[in-house]
């Protein structure tokens, strides 16, 4: 079963995240569903958000066995590229908790929209992994990557807006959605798709590919402590 709600929203496709009871953990046809989504619909605006206020994403579902976890965080970072590279532009509804590939799809968005409940977390090196290392720097500059990413600590929704992850709290994140959709229905495609392209350098797309395989040959657990 595909838990994922995926409708039309205000001229834009919009895809939320079904699985509250396991804090939206994404599973391995969940992640197919949005890469799909991602290639087929390159040049409309993108909405990602969840069902439940209380989580937006815990990430990769680490409960299923190896391959099929390698398989997902694999197609994760192929959904992260299509983010940041298609023409169209992508909006993350964030009103609650993002961690690990959670927050590698809210950092990879466009644009953010963040609840008073919103709150990231970065969940990598303890783990024997390298998250976010591709985007952080970019977002937020160095020295905060370094620091969200090595510590680990929540980033709560007023924290996210002082260090420019997001532009303010919304009292009502979808209704502000709504209105920047709005906004976007007059824009250029053109002049979207120019912007992004030199957005993102070179550089960023060459991060994300290093991480990636960084990643591909992670075993499933915390290395041991010395």
């Amino acid at each position: 079963m595909t838990l994922a709600q995926v409708d039309e929203w205000n001229g834009a496709t919009r895809v939320r995240f079904d699985d509250a009871g396991r804090r939206n953990s994404l599973a391995l046809d969940t992640v197919e569903q949005l890469r799909e989504i991602l290639v087929r619909d390159s040049d409309r605006v993108l909405v990602l958000g969840s069902t439940a206020k209380i989580v937006f994403s815990a990430g990769a579902d680490i409960t299923v066995d190896d391959a099929t976890r390698a398989k997902i965080s694999d197609l994760l970072y192929e959904c992260y590229e299509l983010m940041v590279s298609r023409r169209g532009l992508v909006v993350a509804v964030v009103e609650g908790s993002a961690v690990g590939g959670g927050s590698q799809l809210a950092s990879a968005a466009d644009i953010r929209v963040l609840g008073a409940r919103a709150r990231f977390k970065w969940v990598g090196a303890g783990h024997g992994l390298v998250v976010g290392a591709w985007i952080l720097p970019s977002l937020l500059g160095r020295s905060t990557a370094l620091d969200l990413a090595m510590c680990s600590d929540w980033v709560e929704a007023d924290d996210a807006v002082r260090i420019g992850l997001a532009s303010a709290v919304q009292r009502d994140p979808w209704a502000h959605t709504e209105s920047l959709l709005k906004r976007f229905a007059g824009l250029d495609p053109q002049a979207v798709a120019g912007f992004k392209n030199l957005a993102n350098s070179p550089d960023l797309l060459q991060r994300l590919a290093a991480e990636r395989r960084t990643n591909a040959t992670w075993g499933g657990q915390a290395p041991a402590k010395p």
